[in-house]
């Protein structure tokens, strides 16, 4: 279940699905503890009204539910009704941009000619650093709110109606001695008022509306996070003297004010695209940790489908992403990040396959030994990605002392690695894990983004006056430029092979993939109107595309990932759609020659979901999002090709 409204401020990040219920609640790190789904299982935040007699929670089929988002703020919005009982709930939902708090206005509305007395029931499941043990939750009579602990963090919940807080709650156990949930002790419409319990805890409370005829109550629930109990009693105490409403359009306005940073404009598109231009970049922030680490996606569903989720920082991804807030113009965003990596890369010069946004090394599938052989667990163009976004970070800020800070630390040794991790016969990377984490060998993408970053190291170099340290790091990297031409390119099919792999003999993967084409034009390695790149781009299009009610393009010609077992086609996946456009924008002699391109743009925006999120991959023929929604690479990768389209529209109009 893909998330339909992903809220943050850079240290605290809520996702909630498609009924408006709270799936996700990261603290105090963007994707690294996940207090409610985790990897310890599904669990969820439910809402629900009592009326009449009857207990009726939102993923109720009776309840008709749409969810989404603010266009121009990272606002949440809910509208669910349920005409049987005649009642209809609508919310406003913020994460504050300072204070660590999640607010809801809801509005219950009363569709029928009489008054009516309804309560609002909220249940609140934790597993608190995604744990079962040792939680403890217990209602304080001192703030009036119940709270939920464990080590260094607490988490406060707190609800009023009337300008009354709460007086109606339980707390108990779930999952555990055949407890279902305390949510169940609502079934009757009255809350038993346990006022403590430890283990694996739950806990729900209710706000009594009356409701004149046709008439409608404003309730207002708050959950803040903090590292201590006397913490979260100061944001309580901070909510409360401002009023969660002042709180929730003071958030709208600063993101709004965020937004008017942006240094492209996009007012020439088609409103659908401006929508999910600004969402984009809202995505791409609320995903931004502010420490400096950003991750993939903080979607857990997941869990349901593999052994872990994407809430890790890939090097790779955060470059990319790092590299669209600078060309939004939000350099201190993508500043941090650089910063991050500089922390947690290894001494000898590279970065690993993903970490935490602690900085934690994360979980990983690359073994160590490959054919009874050591080698290093890594994919080197995560490494070599970084040191040429990085120098884009520095042709827009020119902060010098910026980069003289990392250049001992991160990029002399990055540089100096990616020279020495060379196969010697063919001058191309020795072998390493592609981009897509399947194929051990060395690909025409790695080979082409260490050629990027080994441009980058010389220039980097040059700068700072290392004169003989960047000429070798520019002769390693023409001499890879004229192996990418020589050994990778296969002439007789017109296109760039996948990867080779060493040993006795070559062996050559020919299987045609969109990365290969993408990563020469990306680290310029090639210009556009190369013969060879010509020939390539040309497989691609014929090759490549996918035929169904869902027309975009895949990453390469056989990918099984997330395939259904009789599907007659590999899935789209928004990047390579992206990437396509791209290139078509690149060659691009006059406007009409970029009707393409937009209309993969167009397609892109097609396949978002009604709160503007992008997954990463679709089902070619229902266009159901598959794996991690939101996926910020998409998201980065539509930012980044909508600007280089109104660019060249520009450029091309003059």
């Amino acid at each position: 279940m893909s998330r339909a409204v992903t809220i943050g401020n850079g240290s605290m990040l809520v996702g909630m699905d498609s009924r408006g219920q709270v799936r996700d609640l990261y603290f105090p790190f963007v994707g690294e503890a996940n207090h409610v789904s985790g990897a310890s299982g599904n669990y969820v935040h439910r809402i629900g009204v009592y009326v009449d007699g009857v207990m009726s929670w939102l993923d109720d089929a009776a309840w008709r539910v749409s969810c989404g988002c603010d266009s121009d703020s990272p606002i949440g919005s809910l509208f669910a009704e349920n005409e049987a009982l005649g009642i209809t709930i609508a919310s406003r939902d913020a994460v504050h941009n300072e204070e660590n708090v999640l607010l809801r206005h809801f509005i219950v509305t009363n569709q029928r000619s009489e008054q009516r007395v309804v309560k609002l029931m909220l249940a609140q499941q934790f597993r608190i650093f995604e744990s079962r043990r040792g939680d403890t939750g217990y209602y304080d009579p001192r703030v009036g709110a119940i709270i939920h602990y464990k080590g260094n963090t607490a988490i406060l919940v707190n609800a009023m109606v009337e300008g009354k807080q709460f007086t109606e709650y339980n707390i108990g156990l779930f999952g555990i001695e055949g407890k279902e949930g305390t949510y169940l002790d609502a079934e009757d419409g009255e809350l038993s008022n346990n006022p403590i319990e430890h283990g694996s805890v739950d806990s729900v409370l209710a706000l009594r509306c009356t409701l004149p005829a046709n008439g409608a109550a404003d309730a207002y629930y708050w959950i803040a996070c903090g590292t201590s109990i006397p913490e979260v009693h100061q944001v309580d105490a901070h909510v409360l003297k401002e009023t969660p409403e002042v709180l929730i359009n003071s958030t709208a306005a600063y993101w709004r004010a965020w937004l008017e940073k942006s240094t492209v404009d996009v007012s020439g598109l088609s409103p659908r695209l401006q929508s999910l231009f600004k969402r984009s970049l809202l995505i791409m922030r609320a995903h931004a940790d502010n420490h400096g680490g950003i991750i993939a996606s903080s979607d857990t569903s997941m869990l349901h489908h593999g052994r872990d989720t994407y809430s890790y920082v890939w090097p790779r991804d955060g470059a990319i992403i790092a590299h669209a807030f600078d060309e939004m113009g939000y350099g201190s965003v993508a500043k941090r990040f650089y910063e991050f990596i500089n922390r947690v890369a290894d001494p000898a010069g590279y970065v690993m396959h993903k970490y935490r946004a602690d900085g934690v090394l994360g979980s990983s599938w690359h073994p160590w030994i490959i054919n009874g052989e050591a080698h290093l667990p890594i994919q080197e163009d995560e490494t070599a990605i970084v040191l040429f976004m990085l120098w884009r970070h520095y042709e827009e800020f020119k902060d010098i002392e910026f980069i003289e800070s990392l250049y001992n630390s991160f990029i002399e040794p990055a540089a100096e690695f990616m020279c020495d991790y060379i196969e010697s016969e063919t001058g191309l990377p020795q072998a390493s894990f592609d981009l897509w984490e399947e194929k051990y060998g060395s690909s025409t993408y790695t080979a082409a983004s260490v050629y990027g970053g080994l441009m980058a190291a010389a220039r980097f170099a040059m700068l700072l006056g290392k004169e003989s340290a960047a000429r070798n790091f520019q002769a390693v990297a023409q001499r890879m430029q004229s192996a990418i031409a020589h050994t990778l390119f296969d002439a007789e099919s017109g296109m760039f092979v996948k990867s080779v792999t060493h040993g006795e003999e070559r062996t050559y993967d020919r299987t045609l993939d969109v990365s290969s084409l993408h990563g020469l034009l990306l680290f310029n390695v090639f210009e556009t109107d190369d013969e060879k790149v010509t020939a390539m781009a040309k497989v691609v299009g014929e090759r490549l595309m996918v035929h169904g009610e869902s027309a975009g393009f895949m990453r390469y010609e056989g990918d099984n990932y997330y395939r259904l077992h009789d599907g007659a086609s590999p899935n789209p996946w928004v990047i390579c759609t992206l990437w396509v456009a791209r290139y078509h924008i690149s060659i691009a002699k006059t406007v009409d020659d970029l009707a393409y391109a937009l209309q993969l743009l167009d397609w892109t925006a097609s396949h978002a979901s009604a709160s503007g999120t992008l997954s990463e991959q679709m089902q070619p023929h229902t266009r159901e999002h598959l794996s991690a929604s939101p996926l910020v690479w998409s998201h980065a990768e539509f930012v980044l090709t909508t600007k280089a389209y109104v660019e060249k529209v520009k450029e091309l109009e003059k």
